[in-house]
């Protein structure tokens, strides 16, 4: 049938017929439609008048009482039930009450189509073009299916009689048109709703994105004043001892400013390292290594107490492989906490190390005398309550007693002895 085609291209159609592209007012209920649209229109027009002609010219289709020839007063009906599709985009429904109204006097004085092309047309239109502006209301539907009812009893009043296979001609036309513009508007709302999930997908992707960023700048952050801040720490106190203990000991002067290259020399290569994580394509034979862990622990504790911060260590527990990601953390905690205590403290600084079953333990204590009102800024405490929060772990500071003391626990799987 005609409206079912016309339901299969009509979301390709969805630029005269998409009830979310509304033509914009100019003023005394004019509307702007662009050139496009309105060739649709005339061709959708044309298309309908000429199939009302070729119908009323061979007697209609399936109607036994319809005139076997085209005259003028037919004529003049088939160009009032098929011309108001021209300016159906300003008011679908008003085109079609007139068409229905055309269609039906054209029937009344027996110019029976058997298939009645403008009604059809301008009920597919009225039914596609739904949308909250334009909602079907009762009113709409009980003014549609009093039109239908109009025109099958002028039908059959110009028969004489009650002719089925005329009425199942004219009538179904109608409920094929409304069925195939419902469908029409239910596929492209369908489309509409999958290009809006489209578009938040993408959006929260965006969004996701640019989280990710965010926290490996943190990240990178953390690791650069774990890493870069310490070493510069480390050796600004080295360099002071130096200029003021060792002013008349040129060996052991010597030394010092040795240990300080080699301290500045590592510090470059982990700075390079985490400078190569934000390659986004590292040069062949460049392998980014991860930052030390515990393995590294006498190293850390060598360039303190050369730096002149006794470090003791105790362990408890049995020590087992660890995970990178705590390991990692666990010496940046350490890390931080013992340039902390070179900054602040005023005397020898002690770690404790507990291997639990399902944690490991971090206990760093050192004398303190620490300001009511520290000055702002300062990021390492931050950075190691970030570390063990990500690990699941909890991070505590405390000061009492001239005393300042940092206690990590960061849980890890149970291992198997």
């Amino acid at each position: 049938m005609i409206m079912a085609q016309v339901s299969r291209i009509g979301p390709r159609w969805a630029g005269w017929a998409a009830p979310d592209r509304q033509p914009r007012s100019l003023g005394l209920g004019r509307v702007r439609q662009t050139p496009p649209d309105m060739l649709v229109d005339v061709v959708l027009a044309a298309g309908a008048l000429t199939g009302s002609l070729l119908l009323l010219s061979h007697g209609g289709f399936g109607s036994g009482g319809a005139s076997s020839e085209l005259d003028l007063p037919g004529g003049l009906l088939a160009v009032g039930a098929t011309l108001p599709l021209l300016t159906w985009r300003r008011t679908p429904f008003g085109v079609f009450v007139a068409i229905a109204v055309v269609s039906t006097i054209a029937a009344a004085r027996g110019y029976a189509l058997g298939i009645p092309v403008g009604p059809a047309v301008a009920l597919y239109l009225l039914a596609t073009s739904r949308n909250d502006a334009r909602p079907w209301t009762p009113h709409t539907a009980a003014t549609v299916i009093a039109s239908c009812a109009a025109f099958l009893a002028a039908t059959a009043a110009a028969a004489g009689g009650v002719p089925v296979v005329d009425l199942v001609h004219n009538g179904l036309p109608w409920a094929i048109a409304w069925f195939a513009g419902e469908r029409t508007r239910l596929r492209r709302a369908h489309i509409a709703n999958l290009e809006e999930q489209a578009a938040r997908v993408e959006h929260e992707a965006l969004q996701d994105r640019l989280l990710a960023v965010a926290d490996e700048r943190a990240r990178i952050a953390r690791d650069l004043h774990d890493s870069a801040g310490h070493a510069i720490n480390v050796i600004a106190v080295r360099a002071g001892t130096a200029r003021l203990r060792y002013e008349h000991d040129l060996q052991r002067a010597h030394a010092t400013l040795a240990a300080i290259e080699e301290l500045a020399r590592h510090t470059v290569g982990e700075l390079d390292q985490l400078v190569g994580t934000l390659r986004a394509n590292p040069p062949d034979g460049m392998s980014v290594e991860a930052p030390p862990g515990l393995a590294s622990l006498d190293t850390l504790l060598a360039h303190h107490t050369g730096a002149g911060l006794p470090v003791t260590v105790t362990r408890t527990g049995t020590p087992r492989q660890l995970g990178a990601a705590i390991d990692q953390a666990a010496y940046r905690i350490l890390q931080e906490a013992l340039t902390n205590a070179a900054r602040h403290g005023t005397g020898p600084a002690h770690i404790e190390l507990v291997f639990a079953d399902t944690a490991l333990e971090l206990i760093i204590t050192n004398p303190a005398h620490l300001p009511a009102a520290r000055p702002p800024g300062g990021h390492g405490l931050i950075g190691m309550h970030e570390r063990a929060v990500l690990l699941g772990g909890v991070l505590h500071t405390s000061h009492e007693n001239d005393e300042f003391r940092v206690h990590a626990r960061l849980p890890h799987p149970a291992t198997h002895k």
